[in-house]
């Protein structure tokens, strides 16, 4: 588990679970895994500017949408925008797109190096147990020239509701009509094969242990903690290294809803990009409090995202954002 994760339930306990504690020098946030690390940057610089205390716990989109919606918490976050039920139950909530990152396909086989080549179909056959080794044929097209073992393969996914694993099944009900028939989009699958774990770092500490595990995590988390990953084929069929410029122009050619598998005419975007989404409520005692801290987020704070691979949100979807902000309170 990250020291930085620690630091961040810590701080939310300390504060106290409910969304009142604090008045408005304290807001309490809870959810998404993903932008964790950029809200920790976000928490520490808004603190030394605007004498506010955020505290944030991690602990994955699906808890962090059942929080707000309990008002347990000030506000949420979560890498899936709400569906209507979502929306209706929250009362009042409106989502606010603040950050942009991506869902990384990471592996552990021994003698494989890394970013190996993958495409959507292959996953989605991975994910619903078809394609069980790692010398299967659709694997080794995509690899020419590299040796793949007989290693069986395990696909990991999240066992908590995961904004990831919706980006995930996202990406993979577009490129696979059996896998949208089968599973759907969801921040929670019923997967038909494999282990789980809970929260990036469950995920990772099972492909650590396991030779021929295959799962899926946050950029930020990947890249700092130096796992391998795979090149994800696009709809122009290329193979983009994920990292900032190939989320931003996932960005540009998607909607604010869903920018998974952009179009061909997208050739360098990463097909499994994602937004992050604050969850506010448009009515609460800390209104005053909430729309300077996401309006913080969405302009200034947003200098701190290319260090941990968040890119910047587009100018259309700032424009958007600030819209929705103005109806909080």
């Amino acid at each position: 588990m990250k020291p930085g994760f620690l630091i961040l339930v810590f701080a939310l306990l300390a504060a106290g679970c409910g969304g009142s504690s604090g008045g408005d020098k304290t807001l309490v946030g809870a959810g998404s895994t993903l932008v964790a690390p950029l809200v920790a940057r976000w928490s520490a610089d808004y603190q030394r500017r605007a004498g506010v205390t955020v505290a944030y716990g991690a602990v994955g989109s699906g808890a962090g949408i059942a929080q707000i919606t309990g008002r347990t918490v000030d506000f949420g976050a979560s890498d899936a925008p709400l569906t209507a039920d979502q929306a209706s139950a929250c009362k009042g909530c409106v989502q606010v797109p603040w950050s942009l990152a991506a869902t990384l396909v990471a592996y552990h086989v021994k003698g494989v190096p890394n970013r190996l080549r993958l495409s959507g179909p292959v996953l989605a056959g991975i994910y619903l147990g078809e394609v069980t080794h790692w010398n299967d044929p659709a694997i080794k097209r995509l690899n020419p020239g590299v040796r793949l073992p007989a290693t069986s393969i395990t696909p990991v996914f999240r066992s908590d509701g995961s904004g990831d694993t919706y980006a995930l099944s996202d990406f993979l009900a577009k490129v696979s009509p059996e896998w949208r028939h089968k599973e759907g989009v969801s921040t929670t699958i019923s997967f038909p094969t494999g282990a789980g774990g809970r929260g990036n770092e469950g995920v990772a500490a099972y492909l650590e242990r396991n030779d021929g595990a295959i799962g899926y995590l946050g950029i930020s988390y990947v890249f700092s903690s130096h796992i391998d990953y795979a090149l994800v084929e696009n709809a122009a069929r290329r193979f983009p290294p994920p990292g900032v410029a190939s989320i931003e122009a996932a960005a540009k050619a998607g909607t604010r809803l869903s920018i998974t598998n952009p179009p061909a005419s997208a050739p360098d975007a990463y097909p499994i990009s994602t937004f992050t989404y604050a969850i506010v409520p448009q009515s609460s005692p800390k209104a005053s409090a909430l729309s300077a801290f996401v309006t913080y987020a969405v302009t200034t704070g947003q200098k701190f995202g290319p260090p941990l691979q968040f890119a910047p949100l587009p100018a259309k979807v700032l424009d958007a954002d600030r819209g929705t902000i103005a109806k909080i309170g």
